[in-house]
């Protein structure tokens, strides 16, 4: 293995530490920002370890295709050296990039789908309520007339 793809390697494991920094920041983000009695809040700790698990065998993965699976003794410290470079330089522009992502991209995306559930939903109770409105007007109308053929007649 030549000097250069040694090199090319290792630059590669420091970014895949940034990314897996930025990874497991941002399940952080998304666990501290629902409810405090919300599902994900309680079993943060389940998502966290289940994200560390991903980066791993993502880490490894591009081990595999990037050197055919060998794996040098630098390749921890590259990541870790990422992690630390995530921390100290990248940790606020990709944090900046996200919430412009979340609100420019994500937020009317979900504003467009909760109308239209919305919308559905009173469409829906509209339809309902007519064919309800609907049976009782012809329940009234011919149980009257009905009802006291079924009745017993006084003597």
């Amino acid at each position: 293995m030549s000097l250069s793809v040694q090199f090319l390697s290792l630059l590669i494991m420091i970014g895949t530490g940034i990314v897996t920094a930025a990874f497991i920041d941002m399940i952080g983000i998304g666990t501290t920002s629902t409810g405090k009695k919300s599902f994900v809040r309680k079993y943060s700790a389940v998502f966290e370890v289940f994200g560390w698990l991903i980066a791993g065998c993502w880490t490894f993965w591009v081990l595999y295709v990037i050197r055919d699976g060998a794996w040098r003794i630098y390749d921890p410290f590259a990541q870790l050296s990422g992690i630390l470079l995530y921390i100290s330089l990248f940790h606020k522009p990709i944090r900046l990039v996200g919430r412009i992502i979340l609100v420019l991209l994500l937020k009317p995306i979900w504003f467009i789908l909760h109308l239209i559930i919305s919308a559905f939903l009173h469409i829906f109770s509209f339809i309902v309520k007519g064919i309800l409105l609907l049976s009782t007007i012809i329940v009234r109308i011919f149980s009257s007339p009905f009802r006291k053929s079924f009745e017993k007649q006084a003597k």
